[in-house]
């Protein structure tokens, strides 16, 4: 059987530069014109990418059971597309400023509130549904407090670039993390004593696996990473999760408390863990049925059987 390539060493086709012909389709020709736009390019994209088209295909397909009949179509993996493509543009919006408050609903404000009165740093897990930009309007909502976007992409400095470029006043820094060293720990320890936000995706994996808990994701087995949690618990600082879904053209954002702090006993430590990313991926799965064509995740995910078979032959042998 062949091996599934990591999604780490698929290229996201020219990443920066293909965000900057974005922004520069809507500067000059404005957001009609660019849907217009986005069709064809689409269309090639989804039909000259297979590994994409697959991911979609495998998703929507395991999603299925979970949601109405009526929500799905033959185009419902085009559809897909197509929302992936709109998002990048309000990506771009929302570093530009030009996404405000009349845009936003905040659906859990009682969640938002108690982080605010507390003043204190935290940990927010984000994912690839939805769109993740759009936890800027949070940072707003708590009167300007930073955020610390930590990303496992080679792109991170020249995105921080063009932030910089479309708002000068961004408190957002994104930063790089492959791997997560005892100095870099302690730098982000040091941000959440001063009341930052660290902001980190809980749904794609390390490249050199290993971080990983084996769990049922839309009843299928697949890895998620524990490097979130595993922060957390080094932090010592809540844990909340936040979601974005654009709804009725408006994004509602989601924010949940997750865990106040998260212990781990270290006997139990693999087990706790297990525990907390199946947690986790129940609540993203509930958040897929809510927006199913916004899970942006265009990669193998899921196990094959192959290795589900040699998981449970090392589980039997334990």
């Amino acid at each position: 059987m062949q091996k599934q390539t990591h999604w780490t060493q698929i290229q996201e086709n020219g990443t920066v530069l293909g965000i900057r012909i974005l922004l520069f389709i809507y500067r000059i020709f404005g957001r009609s014109v660019f849907s217009l736009i986005l069709l064809p390019v689409m269309l090639y994209y989804y039909i000259v990418n297979k590994t994409a088209r697959n991911a979609s295909q495998q998703y929507l397909q395991n999603l299925k059971p979970y949601i109405a009949e009526e929500r799905f179509s033959k185009l419902s993996s085009f559809r897909h597309f197509l929302a992936f493509g709109n998002m990048l543009l309000d990506k771009l919006l929302v570093w530009m400023g030009k996404i405000g408050s009349e845009s936003i609903v905040f659906e859990t404000p009682s969640v938002v509130d108690s982080i605010k009165a507390s003043g204190k740093g935290a940990l927010i897990v984000v994912s690839h549904l939805g769109n993740i930009e759009v936890c800027n309007a949070l940072r707003q909502k708590l009167d300007e407090v930073k955020l610390t976007i930590l990303v496992n992409t080679e792109h991170a400095e020249k995105i921080n670039s063009l932030m910089q470029q479309l708002d000068s006043n961004a408190h957002a820094e994104i930063m790089q993390v492959n791997d997560l060293s005892p100095a870099t720990a302690m730098m982000l320890s040091q941000r959440v004593e001063q009341g930052e936000l660290i902001v980190i995706a809980g749904d794609r994996t390390p490249e050199h696996a290993g971080r990983v808990s084996e769990v049922e994701f839309l009843g299928k087995p697949a890895h998620l990473p524990q490097g979130a949690f595993i922060l957390a618990s080094l932090l010592k600082c809540p844990i909340y999760l936040l979601f974005c879904l654009k709804q009725q053209k408006k994004y509602h954002i989601y924010v949940e408390t997750f865990s106040e702090q998260l212990k781990l006993a270290r006997k139990t430590r693999q087990q706790e863990l297990d525990t907390v990313v199946q947690n986790y991926a129940l609540r993203l799965q509930y958040y897929c049925t809510v927006a199913p064509l916004q899970w942006f995740n265009f990669f193998p995910f899921w196990l094959s059987q192959e290795s589900t078979s040699k998981h449970e032959k090392r589980a039997n042998n334990k």
